[in-house]
This record gives C-alpha cells, structure tokens and sequence, in this order.
C-alpha cells in the first residue's frame, strides 16, 4: 500500500527560487460524477459513424490498438459494437478513460487533458443505450495512422532521438510468483556534467509492458545537492528520484528554463515493481531515455517524493476506510506544477490542499475516483499553476477503501 507524493523543485540561487515545482498526492472519499442531463443528445439518433468515431479516435485508440497497452482494439465498428454495454458502464462511472480528477473541484486546466467533456460522454451512453447504430459508414472519420507504440513518446517533441538511453538489467520474472521490487543499478557513462531537459522510461519489450506496474529511477552521483541553492533553503536531499514511469505517466518535459543536472560517473539505482501475469517473462527489463539542454538552464529543478501517511506507516485495519495524511512547509516561494497520486488496489481518492501562512485554506485538486493501475500526473495548464508563498503548508490526505464495497479489494479481512 502506498500513498506517496511526487514534487518538482526549479530552483536558483540568484533569484531566491523563483520556481519551485511540485508534484503532490492526496486522498479523500469518492465524490458522485455530477453528470449533466443528456436527453439533448438523446432527441436524436447518435450513430458510431457520425458521432461517436471522432471521440474514440482523440480520446482512446492511443491505448486501444494493436500492440499497445489497453486489453482490446477499439479501432473500427466491429471492434467496438460488441463492448458499447461495458463501454457506457465505464463512460459513465468515469473510470474510461483514464482521466479520474474531480471535474467540479479545484484546477481544471491540465496540458494532458484526456478525459472526456460533458457532451462526449453523454453521447457515448446515448449511443449505446440506442443500440450503438453504426450509420452511414461513409460518415466516419478516416481511420487514424499510428507509429509503433514503443517508440519514445516524447521523441517528436523533443525534436529528436535521446541522447543518453540507459538500460535495467534484465530480471527472469516467473508465471506465479508473488510482486517483486527488483533494485538493479545501471551506469550512466557520462564522462560530462550534462543539463537534463526531457526523461522517458518505458518497459522495453511489449512483454515487460505487460508486468511492470511501475519503476523509479533514483540518480546517484558524487554531490550534496545544494549547488546553486541558497543558504537558507533546507530542501531533503539523498539519492535523488530522477523519474518514474507507470501506466499513464511516460515522462517530463521540463519548463525551457529548468533542468536537472548529471555528473560524470553518474549511475541509476533502479527501483522495478513486477507483478505475475501468467506466462513467464525471462527477460523483464525497462530503459529511460535523456535529452539534454545545449547551454546550462537558469534554474535546476529537484523532483523528491513525499508520502500522505505522515510520519507513521499505512495501517489499514480489516473492513474499515484509512484515512491518513501529510504535511509539507514549503522552504521558498513556490510555483505547484502538477497533481499525481499513487496509490494500490485498496485506493479510493486523493487531494492536494494549500494551508497560506495568512491561515487561508483551498483545495487546489483531487482525484475522487482512483483507479489503481492508472498512475496519472495532472500537469497544471502553465497560466493556473499556482504560485505559493515560502511557508505554504501542503496537506495531502489519503483514504484507502479495505471493506466489501471495494470492487478492487482482494481480502476486506
């Protein structure tokens, strides 16, 4: 069971911090879908062709394809006719697709939106309560073309290839066999200090995707890290968490004046959950890749990891709902980037509220609808994301679900 926060720091000695970037997790109880009244699009007839392709298209098919991670393609018609009850069931709990942020509460401008509007998901069970007409086939959207789903995503964007890639060892993970933590370490090879721009990781073979739920990459290098921090800034430091990858979150890009720094000798000291799927895995590895900046950036940026129990560890006792909580004081100014919970299969809900040294409080975002094999990072839209002051206090609170009406709770006892 965890319940663990994700903060980014960019950081400058000669500015006092002007940005210090946060990633936090909290958890609270699932709040109802507020859903909209869609008898406007159930007046007419809402066809696969002419309505609901487009939306399967922007909001699905990157998972449901061929090769990639979702169970089945939802490509074409006679793909998706057959699952439209499962379909409206999962539209209309909100838990398809992954996009699990209360709607109503707090932040709502992201740069990786991917849930869907009102109106999209309205017209999605308006669609399969009708039936799931296909209409005039030749209304449909043509059919999108895909690069192959293990290439690195953030590639096109960053303009080309990596230029540091860095492999796990590979781990034989049996058929049956309890979770493992496998903790390898990998040198870098870097001979230079290097300014980190963009991180990626990925299992590396299709057969390591479907085994890995996540995996950390801490970097370990010679140094106390406080270079270019001011004096008075007590941030905690030890082997620093570089990135993470799971099944929703593939990397980072960091704002154009941020970067994290590599040192020559550097290594990674990987961190592989691994869960039995039933078929043996002899080779389970997983690979980051690095782009670097050209010229050194004007603030270093900090990423560390911060758990919602507090000091104490999670106890969840037999049949009842846990609710735990942590706090952090911001050192300086602040500006809060984005909003990511982790949590497992007894997870309910997550928050992130702000306490200003004024005594003001507010509830800046939260997921109240978790679903524990989507890890999403919710990166605040950069015009919202809040700036802070230095004392800030950052309260994450997290409830974990351990009784019988948890569908994903595999022992309430």
């Amino acid at each position: 069971m965890i319940a663990r926060t994700r903060m980014d720091y960019a950081v400058s000695g000669e500015l006092f911090i002007r940005r210090f970037l946060l990633a936090l997790i909290v958890l609270i109880f699932p709040m109802l879908s507020l859903a909209q009244d869609g008898s406007n699009t159930a007046q007419h007839e809402v066809t696969w062709s002419g309505d609901v392709a487009a939306i399967f298209q922007e909001k699905c098919q990157d998972c449901h394809r061929p090769n990639s991670i979702a169970p089945m393609s939802l490509l074409t018609y006679d793909e998706v006719k057959n699952f439209a009850p499962v379909i409206k069931y999962r539209v209309e709990n909100r838990v398809m697709p992954p996009w699990h942020v209360n709607p109503n509460v707090g932040i709502q401008n992201f740069t990786n939106d991917r849930g869907l509007t009102e109106e999209e998901r309205q017209t999605i069970i308006a669609w399969a309560d009708q039936g799931a007409p296909e209409g005039d086939a030749s209304r449909a959207p043509a059919p999108r073309e895909f690069n192959d789903a293990l290439i690195w995503r953030l590639e096109e964007q960053m303009g080309g290839t990596p230029d540091l890639v860095v492999e796990s060892e590979a781990y034989d993970l049996a058929p049956v066999t309890q979770d493992k933590w496998f903790r390898p370490s990998s040198p870098t090879g870097l001979t230079e200090a290097k300014w980190v721009k963009a991180i990626e990781i990925r299992p590396k073979t299709p057969e390591s995707r479907t085994v890995v739920h996540h995996s950390l990459a801490f970097l370990v290098q010679q140094e106390d890290g406080t270079a270019g921090l001011p004096d008075d800034v007590d941030i905690p430091f030890g082997p620093s968490l570089f990135m993470e990858w799971a099944v929703g979150k593939a990397g980072q890009i960091f704002r154009p004046d941020t970067g994290k720094l590599m040192l020559p000798g550097s290594q990674i000291q990987w961190e592989i959950h691994l869960h039995a799927s039933g078929t043996r895995v002899p080779e389970t590895q997983v690979e980051l890749a690095v782009w670097f900046h050209d010229e050194p950036p004007e603030h270093r940026t900090i990423l560390s990891m911060f758990d919602a129990q507090g000091p104490n560890s999670l106890d969840i006792p037999p049949g009842e709902i846990a609710v735990t909580q942590g706090t952090f004081v911001l050192p300086a100014p602040a500006r809060l980037e984005n909003f990511q919970p982790h949590m497992h299969m007894r997870g309910k809900a997550m928050s992130m509220e702000a306490i200003y040294p004024n005594g003001n409080r507010e509830v800046l975002s939260f997921v109240d609808n978790f679903q524990w094999n989507w890890q999403i990072n919710y990166v605040f839209d950069e015009n919202v994301a809040p700036l802070v002051p230095k004392g800030t206090m950052i309260v994450t609170t997290a409830w974990h679900d351990n009784t019988e009406d948890n569908p994903y709770n595999p022992d309430p006892n």
